[in-house]
């Protein structure tokens, strides 16, 4: 037996003889922190994929380390236990202890959701984590999913994204009719009254649909990830900026009864472990988005563009649209939505005058 084992055993012995001498059935300290678990996590993304993948293993690393191997948890991509738009259920239901994925992804079954991860022309990814760590959001999301037997983390942000991979270029309004385009959550319903087609697909079966024909256009991430996957040599065109996705928030789901069985030091380490990520996926993220667009602007056949002003103003204008019919027939869509636009105009006026108003100057200085 190695010595921290023995001298951990000998002090758990005695903090239990010590308790049993004074009320003879109470659990110490000692006992509760000596308790080890095995947990496995499943994902959406393909296993150890650039930021997305590498930031729940380096999660589970973290917890591993600062719980001193108390809390080991195995990480599966998506596929290797269960699909990728499987993962809710399965954390639900208790066949795995934890999940990482996007909450959007749960369109159709908790439409309400979709606010925690992104709403078109909504919160950037600093909104968010405001909103969520300190506006009251995280104490809506939990509510939400109470019923479902999950307690959600915010897990990861990915910062503004890309607008898309198109084959032809979009050049009007009418460009959008008749597209068919990977997108999700209600960027997809978006798109969907715009007269397109959206077309939800995991992120392992993104380039062979676009390289074969079977979509039009897709939105994955941003440069890091894109790259990545080898979308700029199935498609030219390259539009910014993400108004489907401007700061979209990932998320690690755990059963709540997996949870309870935690003592408190552990469930502390947990959840310090993914804001911890949160912050360093930003991170991972600014950094592989500036190298891959330079790779991208450095390639004469790609072209790098901005959406045309028409266009963006008619995807705002059915967003609106979009959202009013979701929280007209969601209560708990009202309820949050309605916690959501307030934060909103009150972070905008503030983004307002300090991010948009310093990076306007950074421009106009000429750096």
């Amino acid at each position: 037996m190695k010595r921290r084992e023995f001298v951990g055993g000998l002090a758990a012995t005695a903090g239990v003889a010590a308790c049993a001498q004074q009320s003879g059935d109470c659990e110490t300290d000692a006992g509760v922190q000596g308790q080890s678990f095995k947990w496995s996590c499943v994902t959406s993304w393909p296993p150890k994929f650039p930021g997305l993948g590498i930031a729940v293993n380096n999660l589970a690393e973290r917890i591993d380390r600062a719980s001193a191997g108390r809390l080991k948890i195995k990480v599966y991509g998506a596929g290797e236990l269960v699909p990728a738009f499987e993962v809710f259920d399965s954390v639900s239901r208790g066949v795995v202890e934890m999940g990482h994925d996007a909450s959007y992804y749960h369109k159709g079954k908790v439409d309400a959701a979709q606010f925690f991860t992104a709403i078109p022309f909504g919160l950037n990814y600093l909104e968010l984590n405001g909103w969520l760590y300190y506006g009251g959001g995280l104490e809506l999301w939990r509510e939400l999913y109470e019923p479902f037997n999950l307690v959600p983390f915010p897990c990861g942000n990915t910062g503004v994204q890309m607008g898309g991979w198109f084959k032809k270029p979009i050049n009007s309004i009418e460009d959008l009719k008749g597209l068919k385009m990977r997108i999700p959550g209600l960027g997809g319903e978006v798109l969907r009254r715009a007269g397109g087609t959206p077309v939800t697909l995991p992120g392992g079966e993104i380039f062979t649909a676009l390289q074969t024909g079977a979509i039009d256009a897709t939105e994955w991430v941003g440069a890091y990830n894109d790259v990545s996957f080898g979308l700029h040599k199935a498609a030219k065109y390259y539009y910014y900026p993400g108004w489907q996705e401007p700061g979209p928030g990932l998320e690690c789901i755990i059963n709540q009864d997996a949870w309870n069985s935690l003592p408190p030091d552990l469930q502390a380490i947990v959840e310090i472990s993914c804001q911890a990520i949160t912050t360093d996926m930003t991170a991972e993220y600014v950094n592989g988005n500036a190298r891959a667009l330079q790779q991208l602007l450095a390639d004469p056949d790609i072209h790098i563009l901005p959406f045309p002003d028409d266009v963006l103003q008619l995807l705002k204008s059915l967003t609106q649209e979009v959202v009013a019919d979701m929280v007209a027939a969601d209560p708990a869509a009202a309820k949050i939505g309605k916690a959501y636009y307030e934060y909103l105009a009150r972070a905008e006026a503030n983004s307002r005058v300090t991010e948009y108003a310093f990076l306007r100057t950074r421009k106009i200085a000429g750096q």
